[in-house]
This record gives structure tokens, sequence and C-alpha cells, in this order.
């Protein structure tokens, strides 16, 4: 009776152990691929983000609720992932680039960040042309907020996003907390409601600018609304 020596069941052994991890991360880098894993979205409402409270960056003293950014004009606001990375700073110039359309529409264009360290937001202000607020309790980033870890490093769509905003000369740090996902939305004035609300759902995920001109087009004035 033919006996496979000792050395080659091992080798079979580690073959197959090999083969079978090599399966398990090809199936895990596919998952983290679909929208299996990504973070679920809860949808903002009025009610809950114009009771939200913002601080003024230049003085941290004044407070006052985010209702006051869009009740007369409506408004496009930003929730900026972090000011030092170089896919928000992309992303904030793309909104700029609307900003002359906004002003004819008379629809000012703001953004909030979750956190204030050192010179970070002096040094994204040059990426976007409207005012920055603070929301230090993330309630533009909920009202559940939404986190992509490391597994965002393997999906195919955050690596083109990158390609992009590096071909276009953006630059960036590591500093601030990045994991929390932002977003766009386009608010209507007084209660006309969330016209437009965009959730990044991987890094670099940016909002689409004919849509967010399209939803700032239908805002009415206050005095429009009925």
């Amino acid at each position: 009776m033919w006996v496979v020596p000792e050395s080659d069941i091992f080798t079979m052994g580690l073959w197959s152990i090999s083969v079978g991890a090599l399966g398990a991360a090809v199936a895990g880098i596919i998952l983290a691929n679909t929208d299996y894993f990504l973070p679920t979205m809860e949808k903002a409402t009025l009610e809950y983000l114009e009771d939200a409270e913002l601080k003024s960056i230049a003085d941290d003293s004044r407070k006052f609720k985010a209702k006051d950014l869009w009740e007369k004009n409506g408004a496009v606001i930003m929730a900026v992932r972090r000011p030092g990375c170089f896919l928000c700073r992309e992303e904030a110039s793309s909104l700029s680039q609307l900003k002359p359309e906004l002003d004819q529409l008379g629809v000012p264009l703001y953004g909030v960040v979750k956190e204030k360290i050192g010179t970070e937001i002096e040094a994204f202000q040059p990426y976007f042309k409207g005012d920055l607020f603070l929301d230090e309790k993330k309630c533009f980033y909920g009202p559940q907020k939404r986190k992509m870890m490391y597994l965002g490093f393997i999906r195919l769509g955050v690596w083109q996003n990158f390609r992009r905003a590096w071909k276009a000369g953006y630059d960036g740090n590591l500093e601030g907390e990045g994991f929390i996902l932002g977003g766009v939305f386009v608010i209507g004035s007084g209660n006309q409601g969330i016209l437009l609300e965009h959730r990044e759902k991987e890094f670099g995920d940016k909002a689409n600018l004919t849509a967010v001109l399209e939803a700032a087009k239908k805002i009415k004035r206050k005095n429009e609304v009925h």
C-alpha cells in the first residue's frame, strides 16, 4: 500500500490553507467593493436640522440655531468630513464653482465642520467660498452618524477618488477626525424643506453639481412660500 510521506502531507496542508486564505481575502475584497458593508443612512428631517446649535468660527461665544442659515433665502450647506482631507478640499472647490450662480439665485453657500483644530479651518477656507460654522454635536452628520473605517481603503471607488483629486493637484494632511462621513444639503427657505440630501457613501463621494444647482433653483424666498 502506498503511503503519502509526512512531508508531502504537511506541504499539501499548507497549500490548502494558503488557497483558503487567498480565497477568503478575494471574497472580502469583492464584498468590500459592494454596498453590503456601507454604513446605513437615516435621512435627516428639517425639524432635526433646524434645531442644531452652531457656533461662529471667529467667535466661539456666538451660538445660534441652524435654521437661521436658510430661514429667509434657503441655503446650500456642505458638512465637511475633515478640513485637512484633500478629497474634502476638492469637493469644497467644486461646490464653490457654483457660487456665482447661487449668488444670482440669492442662495447662500455655507459649510459646517465638526471640530476646530489649530489652523485647519483657516487652511481650508481658500478652497471654500462660503462661510463656515462649527457643529460640535455633529447634527449635520446624523441623525445616524455613519463611519467608514479602514475598509474604505480597499474600495476601488475610493482609490479612483484619490487618483482624481491627486491628478487635480489637491493635497492635505491627517489632522482631525475623518471617519464620520459628511454630505451636502440644499434646504429651502422657511418650512420649504430639504430639497436635496447627498450623503457621502465613501471617502471622496462628491455631490452631483447639476443636481445641487437644480435643487437650489427650486428654493423660494420666504415671502414666496405658501
